[in-house]
């Protein structure tokens, strides 16, 4: 049994787990797994009924070890505010939901008016616009007050805003993390942005250069909010 735990089960059920915390076991994985133990570790005999079960219990807990404690939806990322306090994605359910990365002193800045005018036409149909300012791209102040200041005084923004984060590399925000490794998501500049639906699901992402009041992206936001 000892040689058996170490090299099927033990294996099966390891690597079983560590998967399932970044995407969703299926029975045909299941089945899959199990059949290749059988094939694959001859030398150990036949399995037996129990270790059969204990292997599928294993992957199952792996199972509810994603659901428990991987990252699922919106509602597991948190930031802090601009104004204080604290902004979860969560508390904007049953609301669509638009995020742009920002920064101050970049050409595409002025697509903050553009921000603006979406919160403005579409707030009260269910749509909220978040910014997020980063110096990732060398294009934000270093002070949150002061980016604060510039965004109230040049473009009268009441848009929700966090205070400045990191949206690329090994230490992005979770949010950065969990776009890049579920949905091949990493802002390649400022002003990208990333459309969730009333569910929080993933819908689309957009590039600095599509403004935030082109076609594209209102008809995206139009179609989630009449959904």
């Amino acid at each position: 049994m000892s040689a058996f735990w170490k090299c099927g089960l033990f294996n099966l059920a390891t690597s079983s787990i560590e998967r399932s915390v970044f995407k969703p076991i299926s029975l045909t994985m299941i089945h899959k797994k199990i059949y290749e133990t059988l094939v694959y570790d001859k030398s150990y005999g036949a399995l037996s009924l129990g270790a059969v079960l204990l292997s599928l219990s294993l992957m199952i807990a792996g199972q509810g070890f994603s659901s428990i404690n991987g990252v699922t939806g919106l509602e597991k990322f948190e930031f802090e505010s601009i104004d204080g306090g604290l902004i979860n994605l969560g508390d904007f359910g049953d609301q669509a939901v638009l995020v742009t990365n920002t920064a101050s002193n970049c050409g595409f800045t002025r697509q903050y008016d553009e921000l603006q005018k979406l919160h403005e036409e579409f707030s009260t149909f269910g749509l909220v616009v978040l910014a997020i300012p980063s110096e990732d791209f060398f294009q934000e102040f270093s002070n949150n007050d002061k980016v604060k200041e510039f965004c109230e005084v040049n473009f009268s923004l009441t848009i929700p805003m966090t205070t400045i984060t990191k949206v690329k590399g090994t230490n992005a925000h979770p949010f950065y993390r969990w776009l890049a490794s579920e949905h091949n998501f990493r802002p390649a500049w400022n002003f990208n942005k990333v459309l969730f639906n009333k569910e929080g699901e993933f819908v689309d992402s957009f590039g600095a250069f599509t403004s935030p009041n082109s076609r594209k992206v209102r008809s995206k936001i139009l179609e989630l909010l009449q959904n």
